[in-house]
């Protein structure tokens, strides 16, 4: 199956009320009674029909997001050998000596006088191969006199200078691979589903990662939904790679009798007619204890009555408001009375 993000046309953030709203845009543009002309509408259909399936699932969804990471890791773990390219065969040492190896793996100059005796030491090897052709003259071994005696003595100190030179190359090479910083892994994006009650009393939450690890998420005060909250280094572990964070976005579940906006608590009150009609002031349970609410005289369900101070608590301190929405709604048994009145007011009687 393709993207089911793509399919919907939704973010990969998208919460569970935008990938609602995209399917049914989705479902009434594609559906087969609209697009009879269309051979493949039924297929279409059918396949944002998966998509949203698999989306609305927050356990489905976290393990297609979580395959779809590790597709991706895969993916630049690929291009990265890719661009590396083979790996450049040995060439032989031949006569060079230990420090002129070091030295040409390390890229440390090597010593002034190891050139030359490479070259002695090549000269030797050509001669004992040729063997002993003719008498050696006199010249020669003037020359060979002149040059030891011209070149100066090499002490035991001058010798293990180079060597030194070498391991302190060798040391900062090691080091400067230490201290490089590694690539980080990208992040784990989960959404994390909490109550009002949870965010009113900032309770630390249980989140389990698509890997199986279980994490805790504190949430802060003054969350709202969609704050979005950073774990450090508690994302994926990838070999050779820093540890990538798990970026936490707060979801409050609005199945209760409150939702939030913003900061501001909203419910609905149900009203019975008489008291829309003549007013009254009603009790409510919230989460921050006990509110009266004065219910004016002739209000409809377009009212909506705004209880300063009564909401979630801000970062910095300050409250949101209790937004009550009014809702009429008639007894479960007519009433006579009222029934009557509403004829009366409609045909012109009067009793």
């Amino acid at each position: 199956m393709r993207d089911p993000y793509a399919i919907l046309g939704v973010r990969r953030n998208a919460g569970q009320e935008e990938i609602k709203a995209a399917w049914r845009s989705v479902a009434k543009a594609i559906h087969p009674d609209h697009n009879r002309d269309d051979p493949l509408a039924t297929e279409r259909f059918a396949e944002a029909g998966k998509a949203y399936e698999l989306l609305r699932d927050p356990v489905r969804r976290s393990r297609y997001d979580w395959a779809r990471r590790e597709a991706e890791l895969r993916r630049m773990e690929a291009m990265k050998e890719k661009m590396r390219g083979p790996a450049p065969s040995e060439e032989p040492v031949g006569s060079e000596t230990a420090e002129e190896a070091v030295s040409r793996i390390f890229g440390v100059s090597p010593q002034p006088g190891a050139a030359a005796s490479r070259a002695r030491a090549s000269a030797t090897r050509q001669a004992d191969k040729a063997g002993p052709a003719t008498e050696p003259q006199p010249e020669p071994v003037t020359e060979a006199k002149q040059e030891s005696a011209t070149s100066e003595p090499t002490s035991p100190r001058r010798s293990a200078a180079p060597g030194a030179e070498l391991v302190a190359a060798l040391v900062r090479r090691i080091r400067d691979r230490i201290t490089k910083t590694a690539e980080k892994v990208p992040d784990l994006v989960v959404d994390v589903p909490v109550s009002v009650a949870e965010v009113m009393s900032r309770a630390r939450v249980s989140v389990v990662l698509p890997d199986g690890e279980t994490v805790k998420v504190a949430i802060p005060p003054g969350a709202t939904d969609g704050h979005v909250i950073r774990l450090k280094e508690q994302g994926y572990r990838v070999a050779g790679m820093t540890r990538g964070d798990v970026v936490a976005t707060l979801r409050i579940a609005e199945d209760g009798p409150f939702r939030t906006q913003g900061l501001d608590l909203v419910t609905t009150l149900p009203l019975e007619l008489q008291d829309a009609v003549l007013g009254c002031e009603i009790e409510m349970e919230t989460p921050n204890g006990p509110v009266a609410v004065a219910v004016p005289a002739w209000s409809g369900s377009d009212k909506a009555i705004r209880v300063p101070g009564k909401g979630m608590r801000g970062a910095d301190g300050e409250h949101g408001d209790l937004v009550v929405e009014l809702r009429l709604v008639l007894r479960e048994k007519p009433d006579d009375r009222i029934t009557d009145l509403m004829r009366s007011r409609r045909d012109g009687l009067y009793l």
